[in-house]
């Protein structure tokens, strides 16, 4: 995309609109939640306005460090933050930036073509809820400082030299901005400890989107450090995204620019079909995970429909009359990317925490780029073309294949109990939010939980052994499992096409399974079930794994139950060891119904692990990795980490 950039890069560019009180008094406002997710959410406001002065072309480097005092600082190699003084109200471009609600470049676009900041909010606001926070600002040969506390100065911007400068700005950069923050307690009562994992997964997803930026991110607490860098952009992250899939053609990639648009719009698409039965996509604006999609990704999706249907019809190799193919059929196996790059100023997002795109030119313009692109790539390269086309025509005819006895599962009404599996011991509540189905491994557990339970609100559907691998297995081999097949029953909100989670029976959806080897596999493939196959039921946070004991330490009358063997280890820590009597279970059928009720299944005492995505890309490898066909890739997992596991020995 063009970039239209001032001459000068100054204070004057800065634009003011109001105080910094509002994040206070709410910051879900602002960072989504004042939890972990919303102190992550700080890190990612900073270190995307270092992102920005490398997507206007002026730095190169990223500086990420996890201090030993809890604090976080981050540097870049850009143009530094403007120090002079804005003409308009005679105060310093960085304590504006710093201050001021609303306050920055990035509302002209004349300054920023294309930024991922909260419109000029994130610095601010990381300010407003940051106990303390120091600034340093390296231009034209001469270091600035400015500390705040709670987002109001406590210095004025000075020039600083000497071992205080050394001390601010550790860097040999020519110009730059470096940031360190302390998060306040008193906004993050919950936690204001960062984590490394979840930093590193950030920064690598920005590191594919911002080709040949060089992230540099360090643990000083762990003594760990992580570096990223990506010549080749998103084609990178598509590569990634399908290591352990097996792709039908090379990677499909365009860039072009909309300049003559009412706001200009930069396009990047990636793509590429695998022989996977999942669709993988990743959409982003400027620098920010879209993850509900948004114009940009419904531009893609009929682009690349009226695409490959128009060359299937002009190359024979699609009967017009006959297929009927729809847009699941075409994306199926199917990995991409979509990237667009616009004006802050201009872009609109459906929230402030900015999970959906609503700008229509994203939408014409990712579509006539895709059309244009894609038609020209299957016209030039008929190869390509012709293994999409024969993987497009096989998931339809598996679709096909697959209706009838998907008509049998679905059930006609919500509740009408006739077409309940024999099997299961429905509860007496209608309200769904009232009520949990448990899914319990082994007839045995099943007839337990089923005595055990409070059939008041909570239902039983016991499973016989292992299930169906579904990570590769289409919809009709899947309703055609007995086992799947009474679940769907049981859940009622369908399968495939049909699927509606309104229609959802049981809000609580609880997977009770032994806690031995044997139990962790069917975890893992109902999981692998629910992931591929019912995900809005997991995106909407109604998926459990309820954890039952480890063990049960008696000493005379009295016993307790223990959860994990570290329970266990400072349990008898503190009691005499030779007058305990301690169980290890490893099946729910030891249990009988009472103690199946106290230890796992009574909401009182209970403890249930809720299943949620943090991160799409990993979950996606670790299923295609872990219960793919592939050998290779799961070999390569075991070995690696052979010496963390636990022996059941």
């Amino acid at each position: 995309m063009k970039k239209v950039l001032p001459t000068k890069y100054t204070a004057d560019e800065i634009v003011v609109l109001e105080g910094l009180e509002p994040v206070r008094k709410r910051p879900g406002m602002y960072i989504g939640s004042t939890d972990s997710r919303g102190l992550h959410h700080l890190l990612t406001e900073i270190v995307d306005n270092s992102v920005d002065e490398a997507i206007a072309g002026f730095a190169k480097n990223v500086f990420i460090y996890l201090k030993k005092d809890g604090s976080v600082l981050v540097a870049d190699d850009g143009r530094g933050i403007p120090i002079e003084k804005q003409t308009k109200t005679g105060i310093s471009g960085l304590e504006l930036a710093m201050t001021r609600l609303h306050a920055g470049a990035k509302f002209d676009s004349r300054a920023y073509q294309a930024s991922g900041g909260l419109h000029g909010i994130g610095a601010s606001a990381v300010n407003a809820l940051s106990r303390e926070m120091q600034v340093a600002v390296k231009r034209d040969n001469k270091i600035y400082l400015q500390k705040y506390q709670r987002g109001k100065p406590t210095t004025k911007v000075a020039v600083i030299s000497g071992k205080t400068a050394q001390q601010a700005f550790p860097f040999d950069f020519t110009s730059g901005t470096v940031t360190q923050f302390w998060p306040d307690p008193i906004i993050f009562k919950k936690t204001t400890k960062f984590s490394f994992r979840t930093i590193k997964q950030s920064i690598r997803e920005r590191a594919y989107l911002v080709a040949k930026l060089f992230f540099h991110v360090f643990d000083e607490i762990a003594d760990k450090e992580e570096h990223f860098y990506f010549e080749g952009g998103i084609k990178s992250l598509i590569k990634h995204l399908n290591k352990n899939k097996k792709p039908i053609h090379p990677i499909i990639y365009l860039e072009k620019e909309f300049n003559d648009l009412e706001i200009p719009v930069g396009v990047e698409v990636a793509l590429q079909y695998t022989e996977s039965f999942s669709e993988t996509f990743e959409s982003f604006a400027n620098v920010i995970n879209t993850k509900d999609g948004g114009t940009h990704l419904t531009g893609f999706r009929m682009a690349l429909v009226k695409t490959i249907k128009e060359y299937g019809q002009k190359s024979g190799l699609l009967k017009a009359d006959k297929n009927g193919l729809t847009g699941e059929d075409l994306r199926e196996g199917l990995t991409a990317v979509v990237f667009v790059k616009m004006p802050a100023s201009d872009i609109q997002f459906e929230s402030q925490t900015k999970t959906k795109l609503n700008n229509s030119e994203a939408q014409s313009a990712v579509y006539n780029a895709v059309k244009e692109h894609l038609t020209m790539i299957l016209e030039e390269n008929p190869s390509y073309g012709r293994k999409i086309l024969e993987k497009v025509l096989l998931a339809a005819r598996a679709r096909l294949a697959a209706r009838a006895a998907k008509d049998a599962v679905i059930r006609k009404g919500a509740l009408e109990g006739s077409t309940l599996p024999g099997k299961l011991a429905d509860c007496q509540e209608n309200d769904p939010a009232k009520s949990e189905l448990y899914i319990v491994e082994g007839d045995s557990a099943g007839g337990s939980a089923k005595q055990g339970r409070d059939r008041k609100f909570q239902a039983i559907l016991p499973l016989g052994g292992k299930i169906l691998n579904t990570e590769r297995a289409r919809l009709d081999k899947i309703v055609e499992f007995e086992e799947l097949k009474s679940l769907l029953v049981a859940l009622g909100m369908g399968v495939g096409e049909t699927m509606d989670v309104s229609k959802l029976r049981y809000h609580r959806v609880i997977i009770m399974c032994d806690a031995d080897v044997d139990g962790e596999h069917i975890v893992t493939l109902l999981l692998t079930f629910f992931y591929r196959h019912l995900k809005p039921l997991v995106d909407q946070g109604f998926l459990y794994i309820a954890q039952p004991p480890l063990y049960k330490i008696q000493k005379g009358k009295e016993s307790q139950y223990l959860y994990s063997e570290e329970e266990k280890e400072q349990k008898l820590k503190n009691i005499d060891g030779d007058s305990v009597k301690l169980q290890r279970y490893k099946g729910l059928g030891e249990m009988n119904p009472e103690q199946l009720w106290q230890t796992t299944m009574n909401p009182a005492n209970r403890i249930l692990k809720k299943v949620t995505v943090v991160n799409a890309q990993n979950a996606d490898d670790v299923f295609s990795r872990l219960m793919g066909d592939d050998v290779l890739p799961r070999r390569r997992f075991i070995q690696t980490h052979a010496k963390m596991a636990t022996l059941d020995i």
